[in-house]
């Protein structure tokens, strides 16, 4: 599935943000809309402590506003598979971190409707 991902999949950057992204038919595991993953880079952040801060951020500022992707997805056959991979070399607070994710989600939801 991850391999599909990289392989097959679109992508794009709203910095600090890379997403790269992949449609799927329902049929292919799990039942959720959209399955994501979350990556920070070991070569970056040596510390695991500082790759776990970040992605907590992360996740806590796309599980606010996940809904801004889950209003595209009304086909009920369809998924996405998303990667948000990290990409700034320094740890941001969480108002810069939501935000940027508000952006993020919009743009791909553009790019879905698409």
């Amino acid at each position: 599935m991850i391999d599909g991902l990289f392989s097959k999949g679109k992508s794009f950057v709203v910095y600090p943000f890379r997403v790269v992204y992949l449609s799927v038919s329902k049929e292919n595991e799990g039942n959720s809309p959209v399955s994501v993953l979350m990556s920070v880079s070991k070569k970056r952040f040596k510390s695991a402590v500082k790759r776990n801060r970040i992605k907590r951020l992360m996740k806590e500022a796309y599980r606010i506003n996940k809904h801004i992707v889950y209003q595209t997805l009304t086909h009920p056959e369809k998924r996405i598979i998303v990667a948000f991979i990290y990409l700034d070399n320094e740890i941001k607070d969480y108002s810069f971190m939501e935000r940027k994710m508000i952006e993020t989600l919009n743009c791909l939801s553009k790019r879905l409707e698409q």
